[in-house]
């Protein structure tokens, strides 16, 4: 419910939403959890693993319960922090990981059977018959996951910005405001990070005075001086993902959550990327849950997120409430809550009895506080509705009637960006807690994530240290400061985490409340053999989730310390690792349809495709014709018309972006022995030859055809996509290993315009304009190289074929490029010419059984996979031929190049399909191999396959299964020949 006078955004307007279908009433700007929270909502998901009822516990991006799907126009996203959600007009809200509803789950059946369901389960549960386990393993996978991965790509997007600065401020509270100003006012550059939308927002939950004026006052004033200066930059709604060496950090902003109502395309998301001489961390610290029976139910919170929630969003959580706690803390939250209409039914302390100010005052206003006392269970179904609690030395339990338990177990400070880099976390005994021990250069930690507990200490801290890197970096500082702050400054406890639970109520107590890990999966763990935490952490799944343990892991180490009966030092802690939070992927990959850095190229020949229809397609940093459609025909029509016409009478194709490099001197030939697997120094001028390039670990790295224009002069020709990558890789062989060899290599792409005319009918085409040579096939056979005319035009002319059939390479200088195009389309009018694109060069490559790089050939294929033992030499030394001779690499059980047809002629293949013996789910094996191109022939009118198949070439004739698990597609298959079509080379050779 809403408390009048309170919040931040009390002021803004009202708008409506969706949650689960059910229309709702929220605050714009408010976050959503807040809005749900506003409307009676305490039920919002279920846990990973029970499916038991789960409602919101924090406020901030540590929240592992109240996760939902957002539906936005730009698509949907799962496993998303209602915490973290900014409530608009229209926004649509979906609850998750429940079947057929969120209130009646019928995957809350698996509590009934928990006894079967304990840690590791999965290993041990269903061992028996050793057949069933993919039968098993079908329901298990329906059941895992939490949000449903959306089918369609997210159109959001991102800007990227590259900064630098002197100073970089992890976290906009108290220490992190006061390290900002010190900084700023020197003159240095200084960014401010925080991921809420306002600053300071812990202070809200303070009623003392900084210097005279109210803490949240000071708070505004002092971003309003940040503000002023032109030196500070301040982000606010962003959260620093990773840090890494030499002062990087990388920061998502979030720029909007509402849908642009200018219908312009906004990013939604800015992805910083921060280079800083140096970094204070002032990330604060996350208050701890404490362990007891049933401690999951939705209305059981986070002390500190229901004072939160009322100070920063005018609502209340609840209206009776029972206050658990180990600390001041939760005597704060009452003290806090006691001053709106909602009842603080009693508060349960573990401690001894303490008298601070917090507790003296609610003392003072009457408020129940039991001593040495804490909560033995909780009742009520779908949501909190009592609790349990008890002397701890005592038998004698009580029912408390409440709708609303609010839980304070001590602190943990957040140091994750510490230990990205390698920084150690040093447990300090007493406070229950790991701090960074700082021991790095340039970096330092201010407030609560370095043991600031009182807000004096932490404003003292934060400007001294501010002040501190400024002069370091030659700032002059000019006065220190020493703030005056009336009342009790106390921001958070590290005390210890106690009392802890006894074995016997440890089955139903969380300390991980997202994947459902309780206090007996750890024990279980310990018993198990498990010692290491990284061990306990895989096994029980602790941490595991999409919080990464932010709330539980402290909780979870000293239970193992218990279990093994050792202090938690030497159990140690789970490795820090970024991104701190989940990170959408297209916050990171930015803008994908404008090109910044790298210009978009086109052939000489590209508005004469744009005339003819083309649909283009990106390769690499070309734009090439996908295919030509013409009026009233699909993209498969056109695909289908060009590849016939290819085979059956003669196409026209733009190949002008393979890479040419013309290689050049006295050791020219050997070097070309050493970067291709097979031989050259036979290759006579006038012809060329097909030849593929390995990696120094015996993969192929690329593949083409070298022609050999004279005795010292070569032309070489990559794939369009590795150009680059293969220049460079020459260039470094011949300046670091081989810089003895006399050769010059020179980049001649740019240069040269190519055609590739191409079918049965190419030679009668070519011979109406060839000049100075002859086109019969005696006088030039197939991987000849020829120089003469055509239509007028100086040219190179190869005989080479990537479809298998007669095909002519026309190289002329680019500026002619399009003038041959058009003289070939007139030359070729009797045999009715028109253009092919990529895609109909795709299906005539499958068709011929021809590998590619990056499919076939993907980083993992040596050349016996793909059938070249032929071609690697044994007379000579090559790049890659050492990793080559490993036993590993001449494994008969490698996947080798096959094709695959459906056992029913008319049955579709499925894209991207694993290779299997039987049904996938239900085989032991596992997957053979899968499929790396997949198209239909129209020369065939089939579908048809290339794959890489376990010992693929001794197992041609055998059927399999290709199988998709993602999709459910499984079609009965056979092993057969890659080359679908003209095997022999007849057509190519004619």
């Amino acid at each position: 419910m809403r408390a009048p006078g309170y919040g931040l955004t009390s002021s803004h307007p009202r708008v409506e939403f969706l949650f689960d279908g059910q229309s709702l009433q929220g605050i714009e700007g408010e976050s959503l959890s807040a809005a749900l929270l506003a409307n009676g909502i305490r039920l919002v998901g279920r846990s990973f693993k029970y499916h038991r009822p789960r409602g919101v516990v924090g406020i901030g991006s540590e929240e592992p319960n109240a996760l939902v799907t957002i539906e936005r126009p730009t698509g949907i996203e799962p496993n998303t922090r209602a915490t973290m959600v900014r409530v608009y007009a229209g926004l649509i809200v979906r609850s998750q990981n429940h079947w057929p509803s969120l209130k009646n789950d019928f995957g809350a059946l698996a509590g009934c059977f928990s006894p079967l369901l304990p840690a590791g389960f999965y290993y041990k549960t269903f061992m028996t018959p050793s057949r069933a386990w993919h039968s098993y393993e079908r329901a298990i996978r329906r059941m895992a996951g939490l949000g449903k991965v959306p089918e369609e790509s997210d159109r959001d997007f991102s800007t990227k910005i590259h900064e630098h600065c002197d100073l970089f401020v992890a976290g906009g509270g108290a220490a992190g405001l006061a390290s900002a100003l010190a900084a700023g006012r020197t003159g240095a550059r200084v960014v401010l990070a925080d991921e809420n939308p306002w600053f300071g927002v812990g202070l809200l939950d303070e009623n003392h005075t900084i210097d005279g004026i109210q803490a949240y006052e000071w708070v505004n004033q002092t971003v309003s001086e940040l503000v002023s200066l032109p030196n500070v930059t301040l982000v606010l709604n962003s959260t620093v993902i990773g840090r890494y060496e030499d002062g990087f950090v990388t920061m998502i902003e979030t720029l909007r959550d509402a849908p642009n109502p200018t219908g312009k395309r906004i990013p939604r998301f800015q992805f910083w990327k921060i280079r800083s001489k140096s970094t204070i961390m002032a990330t604060g610290a996350l208050e701890r849950p404490l362990v007891f029976p049933n401690n999951d139910r939705p209305g059981v919170m986070l002390a500190t997120a229901v004072s939160g929630y009322l100070n920063r969003y005018g609502v209340l959580a609840g209206k009776r409430i029972v206050i658990f706690t180990n600390n001041s803390i939760g005597h704060r939250t009452a003290s806090v809550i006691s001053n709106t209409k909602a009842e603080v039914v009693s508060i349960i302390d573990s401690r001894p009895e303490s008298f601070g100010s917090w507790e003296q005052a609610n003392l003072t206003k009457g408020i129940e506080v039991r001593w040495q006392s804490r909560v033995f269970n909780t009742r009520g179904r779908k949501y909190i509705k009592g609790v349990l609690v008890g002397s701890i030395d005592s038998q004698r339990r009580e029912w408390l009637d409440c709708d609303l338990l609010a839980m304070s177990g001590g602190f943990s400070p957040t140091i994750n960006l510490y230990a990205h880099t390698g920084g150690k976390a040093v447990w300090k005994d007493g406070q229950d807690a790991y701090f960074p021990d700082l021991s790095e250069d340039n970096f330092t930690a201010v407030g609560l994530c370095n043991q600031d507990e009182t807000l004096y200490d932490s404003l003292a801290h934060g400007y001294s240290v501010g002040q501190l890197a400024a002069s370091n970096l030659g700032y002059q500082t000019d006065r220190s400061w020493s703030p005056t702050v009336i009342g009790d400054d106390v921001l958070a406890v590290f005390s210890p985490v106690s009392p802890l639970i006894q074995d016997s109520e440890s089955k139903k107590a969380f300390v991980d409340f997202q994947n459902d890990v309780t206090a007996a999966d750890m024990s279980l763990a310990v018993r198990e053999g498990y010692h290491s935490i990284e061990h306990v952490k895989r096994y029980t799944t602790l941490g595991m989730g999409t919080d990464q343990g932010k709330l539980g892991n402290v909780n979870g180490i000293e239970l193992i310390a218990k279990a093994r009966g050792e202090v938690v030092p030497e159990v140690g802690t789970t490795r820090f690792r970024p991104p701190v939070v989940p990170t959408s992927m297209s916050a990171i990959v930015g803008i994908l349809d404008e090109h910044l850095s790298h210009p978009m190229r086109r052939t000489a020949a590209h508005e004469l495709h744009e005339e003819a229809g083309a649909v283009w397609v990106n390769a690499g940093a070309w734009l090439r014709p996908q295919f030509y459609r013409r009026a009233g025909e699909s993209d498969i029509d056109a695909v289908n018309r060009e590849v016939t016409l290819v085979r059956n009478n003669v196409g026209l194709g733009d190949v002008a972006t393979l890479g040419k490099f013309e290689i050049r001197g006295p050791d020219s030939l050997e070097f070309l022995e050493r970067v291709y697997i097979n031989n050259f120094s036979s290759l006579p001028i006038g012809k060329c030859r097909y030849g593929v390039m390995l990696r120094e670990d015996g993969m192929i790295f690329d593949d083409g055809v070298t022609s050999r224009l004279g005795e010292r002069q070569f032309l070489m020709n990559t794939s369009t996509g590795n150009t680059n990558s293969i220049f460079e890789w020459m260039t470094q062989l011949l300046e670091t290993r081989w810089n003895s060899l006399r050769v010059a290599i020179v980049p001649v792409t740019d240069q040269w315009f190519a055609a590739s005319l191409v079918g049965p009918n190419a030679r009668k085409v070519l011979s109406r304009v060839a000049e100075g040579f002859d086109v019969s096939n005696s006088d030039f056979p197939f991987m000849g190289v020829r120089s003469g005319k055509v239509a007028g035009i100086p040219a190179r002319i190869f005989r080479i074929s990537f479809s298998g059939e007669i095909s002519y390479e026309i190289n002329v200088p680019t500026d002619y490029g399009e003038s041959l195009w058009l003289s070939l389309i007139e030359a070729g009018k009797p045999e009715q010419l028109t253009p092919n694109g990529v895609e109909s060069m795709g299906v005539l490559r499958i068709e011929k059984g021809h590998f590619v790089v990056g499919r076939e050939a993907d980083g993992r294929t040596n050349p016996y996979d793909v059938g070249l033992d032929r071609m690697v030499s044994a007379k000579k030394w090559f790049v890659g031929k050492d990793a080559l001779q490993l036993p590993v690499m001449l494994d008969k059980n490698r996947r080798q190049l096959v094709g695959i047809v459906s056992i029913k002629k008319e049955e579709r293949l499925p894209y991207g399909a694993n290779l299997v013996s039987g049904d996938y789910l239900t085989n032991t094996g596992g997957s053979q191999g899968w499929i790396t191109s997949l198209t239909y022939s129209p020369t065939l009118g089939r579908d048809i396959s290339l794959a890489l198949l376990e010992s693929g070439r001794s197992r041609i004739g055998e059927e399999l299964i290709a199988s998709t698990p993602i999709t459910g597609d499984r079609v009965k298959v056979r092993v057969v020949s890659p080359h679908f079509l003209d095997p022999k080379g007849e057509r190519q050779n004619a």
